[in-house]
């Protein structure tokens, strides 16, 4: 088979693979499409700790059964859960192993789904309904981190929010957020297109780099700042703002994820009694709501901006790492 290996820092190949071994109680998945991820960035600029090349990498991605699957027919769609969870610490015996101890993730501790075929444990695969097309399958991934970033922060239907952020994660989230009922989200983000992105999807957007982003906060919630603040850009200048812009009780959630530490306001956190929530990955449930979302809602399929041929693996990462107006890139197998 052909597949898209990462090979070291900033060098990824379309080459010749074997065929993926299937060990007992795993399937076969033949890939349909699949998406460079945020991580992927990291892998293919050599700074992600486990991922080690070569390497078939991709976590998010959609297909169709092939072999192995005890109750799902060949050709069924399909798309996964890729965490891999030991099973026996105890995040897991306690029903929460999205946050095991030792989370591995297809695509970053083993190949993954750039390529033309996959493997998956049966119950990571997840069956798409019938008339979803498999473009949008392989967004269940990142819209399910969104759904878990808000489920598990708290959202009230009809509080203000401020999403950092307008990658994928942060366009998913504000997405998210707008079909459980907020109606004022502001986006902000300083990449122009970005921004235009953001825009065209229906929310305000502020670029920090122009706009005072507290001033447009205050305007739009009647001077109290907003309840929530969705940090999906992980960048250190943001976290010096989630305290200035939320409310007094307010809530910070931190969806991205810093690579160093960063300095925050916990003086004005005190002061302000503010909640500040970690969130990580998704649990199957927040998958459901995910497929459940993405099947009903066209919006989130706007966010794809290209789908290239495998062939172009290279061009799919110069387009994330040199400013263009990119915000999903797909391979489609």
């Amino acid at each position: 088979m052909k597949a898209i290996f990462y090979e070291g820092a900033e060098h990824v190949a379309f080459k010749e693979a074997e065929m993926p071994k299937l060990p007992e109680g795993w399937a076969l998945i033949k890939t349909s499409h699949v998406g460079i991820c945020g991580t992927d960035l990291n892998i293919y600029a050599g700074t992600h700790p486990r991922a080690a090349a070569p390497l078939i990498i991709g976590h998010e991605f959609s297909g169709t059964v092939l072999e192995g699957h005890p109750t799902l027919k060949e050709g069924a769609k399909v798309t996964v859960n890729p965490l891999l969870s030991c099973g026996t610490c105890g995040p897991c015996v306690s029903g929460q192993s999205h946050v095991c101890e030792s989370l591995k993730l297809i695509g970053i501790d083993c190949d993954g789904g750039m390529a033309e075929y996959v493997a998956a444990p049966v119950e990571s695969i997840i069956a798409l309904p019938e008339e979803m097309n498999l473009e949008a399958g392989a967004l269940a991934e990142p819209v399910a981190v969104a759904v878990h970033a808000v489920r598990q922060g708290g959202y009230v239907p009809g509080d203000r929010v401020v999403v950092f952020g307008a990658g994928t994660i942060g366009l998913c989230v504000a997405l998210v957020l707008r079909s459980l009922g907020a109606t004022d989200i502001i986006v902000a983000e300083t990449n122009e297109h970005r921004l235009a992105m953001a825009k065209e999807l229906g929310f305000v957007a502020v670029n920090p780099l122009t706009e005072d982003v507290h001033s447009v906060v205050l305007e739009y919630t009647n001077g109290l700042g907003a309840d929530f603040v969705f940090d999906c850009a992980g960048h250190p200048s943001v976290l010096t703002q989630l305290t200035e812009l939320v409310k007094v009780r307010g809530n910070i959630i931190i969806v991205a994820a810093y690579k160093k530490p960063a300095p925050v306001n916990l003086l004005q956190g005190m002061f302000k009694e503010l909640s500040i929530q970690f969130v990580r990955v998704y649990t199957p449930r927040d998958f459901e709501i995910a497929i459940d979302l993405l099947n009903s809602q066209s919006s989130f399929e706007k966010m794809i901006t290209h789908v290239l041929p495998p062939e172009e693996a290279e061009k799919g990462f110069e387009l994330l790492t040199t400013g263009t107006n990119a915000v999903k890139v797909m391979y489609s197998f």
